[in-house]
């Protein structure tokens, strides 16, 4: 991990040289940076935070049923 963020800061750093050490753009720098140190080969970028409050993760891994038909309408 300390790995990848001393490449993200070593690309910002040679992302504001190259634009003439402007002032004021180093959060600018610091993401583009970041994005293309996950963009480099061999590179997993971290997951994102999940939201365990989301819909999503309270059905995840639970077996779906069926719906519930009637008896008559099972034989047609």
């Amino acid at each position: 991990m300390a790995d990848r963020q001393d490449r993200i800061r070593q690309r910002a750093h040679e992302i504001w040289e190259q634009e003439g050490r402007p002032d004021g753009r180093d959060q600018e720098h610091w993401e583009r940076a970041h994005r293309e140190v996950d963009e480099e080969p061999g590179e997993t970028p971290p997951e994102p935070p999940r939201d365990i409050s989301s819909p999503d993760d309270r059905t995840a891994g639970k077996p779906q049923q069926a719906a519930p038909t009637s008896p008559s309408r099972a034989k047609r």
